[in-house]
């Protein structure tokens, strides 16, 4: 029976979309690692092309992309993993110093006439958990990469089979050229999202650690590493990565230093945020502000540390499917920074 009234297909597709949503949900353990495949094969995407443009043979550079994403990967392991189970040990030392550093600032406060009641203080707010809150990321990172040999072998076969893959979605799709030019579109964004990305979440990662070392912070290269991680979600990953750095330099050596290291992150943060990346990416990926800072919510609850580093590039695989169908457009101009733009562009 076909169906003429717009509000029950709205309820037959909202019904849909809770199905699947539901499904991806309870499946997220295979979820996960195949969204982590199909981002870091499109990653790596561009070194293939160009290797197979100089002739040098598929196989060959294949191995060649995957003994880099296992020498960094071992390389980040080794660096991070000693620093993080030092820092789990120590921390309910720090939580017994950070407990004893706030109740020292509610003191000064009240010779202000600042009062401020330290019982709800503490039941509201544990600068413990705070502190924590970012070693948790981590290990929910370590936990989707614990699948890596199957990570891996996807990788692989994704980029075996990269060549023949748009001729076969020629064949399967009824519209191909418009499938084709929207599915060309994503790759060509998300390769220049997280090229530039990675580059900017490097030296952010590189400044960042290198001004604690100078500092003398402990586990100065887990922050460092940690700031490169966060960099990748946006809006709220920089701060995340800041809480413990700053934490961190209140317990050895007080508010002098940690101020150092907040204005550091806040210095870096800026110039890379809000100068290099935007010169760089340019119109960027099309996204309004809000709909980034909501899609890191949504993709976090629903995947995961995973899904928080993937929002964007997720994000925008659901506002080109919603341009590519004339009654779904709308929803995607809701999506854009630039919807003026984006609706002459559909035109």
């Amino acid at each position: 029976m076909e169906l003429k009234s717009p509000t029950a297909k709205a309820m037959i597709v909202l019904a849909c979309l809770v199905v699947i949503l539901a499904g991806i949900k309870a499946a997220s353990a295979i979820m996960v690692p195949f969204f982590l495949s199909v981002f870091i094969a499109i990653a790596c995407s561009p070194v293939i092309n160009w290797a197979s443009r100089h002739n040098i043979p598929r196989w060959a550079s294949v191995t060649l992309v995957i003994l880099l994403i296992l020498v960094f990967g071992f390389l980040l392991a080794g660096l991070v993993g000693q620093s993080l189970t030092d820092f789990k040990a120590n921390l309910p030392e720090y939580r017994k110093q950070l407990d004893s550093e706030f109740s020292w600032i509610i003191d000064r406060l009240a010779t202000f006439n600042i009062h401020i009641n330290r019982e709800l203080f503490t039941e509201h707010f544990d600068p413990g958990t705070a502190m924590s809150v970012a070693t948790n990321f981590l290990t929910g990172m370590g936990g989707a990469l614990s699948n890596l040999f199957l990570i891996l072998l996807t990788v692989i076969f994704m980029l075996f089979e990269a060549d023949s893959m748009p001729s076969r979605l020629h064949t399967a799709l009824a519209d191909p050229e418009m499938k084709m030019k929207h599915v060309d579109r994503f790759i060509k964004s998300v390769n220049s999202y997280l090229a530039i990305k990675t580059v900017v979440s490097l030296a952010t990662g590189f400044i960042i650690g290198v001004w604690l070392w100078v500092l003398d912070v402990d586990h100065f290269l887990l922050w460092g590493v940690l700031a490169f991680l966060l960099n990748y979600i946006p809006n709220i990953g920089s701060i995340i990565a800041a809480i413990p750095a700053v934490l961190i330099a209140l317990v050895q050596y007080g508010l002098p230093t940690s101020g150092l290291v907040a204005l550091a992150f806040v210095a870096v943060n800026t110039v890379m945020g809000n100068i290099v990346e935007p010169r760089l990416m340019g119109r960027g990926m099309g996204l309004s502000t809000l709909v980034v800072f909501l899609s890191l919510v949504f993709w976090g609850w629903l995947l995961g540390s995973v899904g928080m580093l993937l929002s964007v590039p997720l994000t925008m695989v659901v506002k080109i499917a919603l341009e590519s169908r004339e009654e779904s457009q709308w929803l995607a101009l809701l999506l854009s920074s630039n919807a003026e733009r984006d609706a002459k562009r559909l035109e």
